[in-house]
């Protein structure tokens, strides 16, 4: 949710969910975007996008597109045309990854290929996880140990990649520290 806040996507809208797994943000984001508006949902687990593809088909969104694809690996020119072949548009007014680019091998290079799936001005939301700090440092242990066990880095930091190549940057934190939520609009061309 504070994600998805902090994107602030708006009606009609396309959005990308950049490793939407079962699609746990599909109903705050259909929320903003409205019937007008477009999810995309790429995540490398077929498995993930059938419960994806069966939570839209239950609720009954049609203006949302899933592709299996590594976010690290894929072509953006194809994804692009996959998506456009699907009803959507070439190119995304916004882009979440929420808990997912610290998965990624090469987050970095995933990032490059998100820039690639968005227009000019889109906005970029990232979620994501670091060691505790303050009061709740004491919990870094446990905080290491799930994010191994869930094959995710913790040091990976992915958000900084909006404070670097954003502005309008919105800063949030959530359990002492261990989520990092940054949003803003894209200034770079990669």
């Amino acid at each position: 949710m504070l994600g998805i806040d902090a994107l602030a996507p708006t009606t009609g809208q396309q959005v990308l969910d950049i490793g939407c797994g079962t699609g746990l943000n599909f109903s705050l984001l259909q929320q903003r975007v409205g019937t007008s508006g477009a999810i995309v949902g790429i995540d490398r687990s077929a498995e993930m996008l059938h419960q994806a593809r069966r939570r839209a088909q239950a609720r009954g969104w049609n203006n949302v597109i899933l592709l299996q694809a590594d976010m690290v690996l894929l072509d953006p020119g194809t994804i692009a045309a996959r998506i456009q072949e699907s009803g959507g548009a070439a190119a995304s007014d916004a882009a979440l990854a929420t808990y997912s680019l610290s998965l990624m091998g090469d987050w970095q290079q995933a990032w490059t290929n998100m820039n690639r799936l968005l227009s000019a001005d889109a906005r970029i939301g990232v979620v994501d996880m670091q060691d505790p700090v303050g009061w709740a440092r004491w919990f870094t242990p446990l905080a290491r140990l799930a994010c191994a066990a869930g094959g995710s880095d913790i040091t990976a930091a992915p958000w900084q990649a909006v404070e670097e190549r954003c502005v309008d940057v919105m800063r949030a934190s959530a359990r002492g520290g261990h989520l990092q939520i940054r949003a803003g609009k894209r200034t770079d061309n990669e």
